[in-house]
């Protein structure tokens, strides 16, 4: 009876020890909730660079205003008084097909009009590849107008080159059978290249072919002499070259909706295509089948003669360099250093981002009010863009055919010694993401399959997404590139910007960031990236301030002009 009584009491004292220790947790958990402060990802870091924001009205002229420095400089490209015009008796006729996205197209174009002002030529307007119609286009449009107004590049420059819609109806069919001699001309070809080599051949044959690849066809800097030349590629560039009118009605019309939200907005392109990435070695930066896409592609580059380097390079030695895009997640880090808080406006141009969204995660999570084209424009915007499209061919997945009993029997028999392995799981639908995945052909075979029909015609969409972009950019309070001209001689979206920007309105906040210095800065502080020192904050500013002023010109002028001329039309 005794130990029942023991037990009793044992069981009691624990019970109320229990209930004692929930009642002082619990007032222990009330008291703390006062100091808890809900986890907001990234959008905090406001709080930890309080230190650079200043006054509203201070900060609104020191992120947005105009670079006075640079308010002198006006565009002037006119011909002078001794130039003339396009002899009505010239040489014959140059027709062109040009290669690649919308960069290369845009780049091309005034090498174009400038080598046929050279060798006093007719120059038939020029077949973008990645929009004629087997790439499954709206009929409404030709290859140039599918993208530009036609009527508007025939009428500004008839006073320097004549431009011919297409070739006469028998030189035409002569062309069609391949009877007249084509040439493939570098990017940096020089004018001896096409008055000694490619003139005599077009006097010859009156008609020529050029296929354009690189970008270009016309090295950058010309002698003084030809001067009036590099006039003549800046008024194609930009007066000549205007988009089709639905394509400026919807830019606009996406400049007037962010305009409508009542702040300043920046525009911001990453640079991040694959392309750029496998030519520079930046496969380490990205991760998992990212990273075998670049290699892979690095790999054609180098059996194709592209680029002479080892397939296997140090990604981050590569960064270190200013080789490498800056990386979504440093450009938001730089932005919040120059004072811009969470809630400014970034404009994300760009019609292809390598990485897709998951490399936009930081910069989205630091700015909340991150935009594209599909945040300003409906589906309907962008489908009348586009324009009707005939219906592409289904692409049905046949499965294997069935077999017999007597051959599966023989199978039985050939399948090798017992004991037999477990039979194959049963059947099931082979879905479509599993035999089309844009990147699962890596994991079966080494080469890289054709394009699909619908890979072609988004190919072909992706030049119009651009040149709404572009137009966004243009007309954007400040612009800031994730990669520009790196020397290579290639186009790149971001360096056509920050030239026509230049052109335009030269005063305009156009950060050129040094990539080797902003590398060397990021690694100062590596490990407090989200808490910078004051004095780290300070470098980053300085640098991105002075990237605007004439001292940024001067470097951007050193290495971008000499690889292509239109990233820095000046003095011209």
């Amino acid at each position: 009876m005794a130990f029942v009584t023991k037990i009793k009491w044992v069981v009691l004292s624990v019970i109320s020890l229990s209930v004692v220790s929930i009642i002082i947790h619990l007032s222990f958990a009330k008291l703390w909730t006062v100091n808890i402060v809900p986890y907001r990802a990234i959008a905090s870091l406001h709080d930890d660079f309080s230190s650079v924001v200043v006054r509203q009205g201070v900060k609104n002229k020191k992120l947005w205003g105009s670079i006075k420095s640079l308010e002198s400089l006006q565009p002037s490209f006119d011909a002078r008084s001794n130039y003339t015009g396009p002899k009505e008796k010239n040489n014959g006729f140059i027709y062109a097909k040009v290669f690649g996205g919308f960069a290369n197209i845009r780049s091309s174009i005034p090498d174009l009009v400038a080598i046929s002002r050279l060798l006093n030529a007719t120059l038939v307007i020029p077949e973008f590849q990645e929009s004629l119609r087997s790439k499954g286009v709206s009929p409404m449009f030709k290859s140039f107008s599918y993208l530009y107004d036609e009527e508007q590049f025939i009428a500004y420059l008839k006073k320097d080159v004549i431009i011919a819609k297409t070739l006469p109806g028998s030189l035409m069919e002569r062309r069609k059978r391949n009877e007249f001699p084509t040439f493939r001309p570098k990017s940096s070809s020089s004018p001896n290249f096409y008055i000694q080599e490619i003139l005599p051949k077009l006097k010859k044959s009156k008609v020529i072919g050029l296929i354009i690849a690189n970008g270009g066809a016309l090295q950058s800097v010309l002698p003084p002499t030809m001067a009036e030349i590099q006039r003549l590629r800046c008024r194609v560039s930009f007066q000549a070259l205007q988009f089709r009118p639905e394509i400026q009605m919807l830019g606009h019309r996406m400049v007037n909706k962010l305009r409508s939200l009542g702040q300043p907005f920046l525009a911001y392109h990453p640079g991040l295509l694959r392309e750029t990435l496998a030519y520079n070695g930046c496969a380490e930066l990205f991760q998992d089948v990212h990273t075998e896409l670049i290699q892979h592609r690095r790999a054609q580059m180098i059996k194709d003669k592209i680029l002479n380097e080892d397939l296997n390079v140090d990604s981050h030695l590569r960064r270190d360099k200013g080789l490498c895009p800056l990386m979504p997640e440093e450009v938001g880090i730089l932005l919040r250093v120059m004072g811009y808080p969470s809630k400014t406006i970034i404009y994300l141009a760009g019609s292809e981002t390598f990485g897709g969204q998951r490399v936009l995660i930081p910069l989205r999570s630091m700015f909340i009010n991150t935009l594209d084209r599909t945040s300003l424009c409906s589906e309907k915007e962008l489908s009348d863009l586009v324009g009707p499209e005939p219906p592409l061919p289904q692409n049905i997945f046949r499965t294997p055919p069935s077999k017999s009993e007597e051959e599966l029997k023989e199978e039985w028999k050939r399948a090798g010694p017992r004991p037999r392995p477990l039979p194959p799981p049963p059947n099931r639908p082979i879905y479509q993401h599993e035999k089309e995945g844009w990147y699962g052909w890596i994991t079966k075979t080494p080469t890289e399959p054709d394009p699909s029909p619908m890979d072609m015609r988004m190919k072909a969409h992706r030049l119009l997404w651009d040149t709404l972009d572009y137009i966004v950019s243009l007309e954007a309070d400040a612009f800031f590139p994730g990669y520009n001209n790196d020397g290579s001689g290639w186009p790149y979206f971001s360096s056509l910007v920050m030239g026509h920007r230049l052109h335009e309105t030269a005063s305009s906040r156009t950060y050129r960031p040094d990539r080797k210095v902003v590398a060397e800065l990021f690694n100062m502080n590596r490990e407090n990236l989200y808490h910078p020192k004051h004095n780290w904050t300070i470098l980053v500013q300085e640098h991105l301030n002075k990237s605007m002023t004439e001292e940024g010109l001067i470097r951007q002028s050193r290495l971008s002009k000499p690889a292509m001329f239109l990233s820095h039309p000046l003095p011209e």
